[in-house]
Formats: C-alpha cells, structure tokens, sequence
C-alpha cells in the first residue's frame, strides 16, 4: 500500500492547494479602497 509514499505525500500537498484554491475562491479576502495618486507633468512652471 505504501510502496512510493512520496506520491501519496505529492498527492495531499496538490489536493490541499486545490482545497485552500477553493477556500479563497469562495470567500475572498476584502479589499481595501486606497486614493489615486497621479502626478501631473511640471510643464507649466519650466522656462522657454
């Protein structure tokens, strides 16, 4: 039953990243609204 047990630990670790995949999919984590910031070009104030 045991014979390549690096597989079965290959497999757990691939259906437990399906499973957090899902986890987040579901609920996903709330995000927070942030200001935009643009910066505008200084070419007003330059000297011709």
């Amino acid at each position: 039953m045991f014979r390549r047990p690096i597989l079965l630990v290959a497999a757990v670790l691939v259906g437990v990243l399906l499973l957090a995949m899902l986890v987040i999919g579901a609920f996903p984590p709330g995000v927070t609204p942030q200001p935009v910031e643009r910066v505008l070009p200084n070419d007003r104030f330059q000297t011709r």
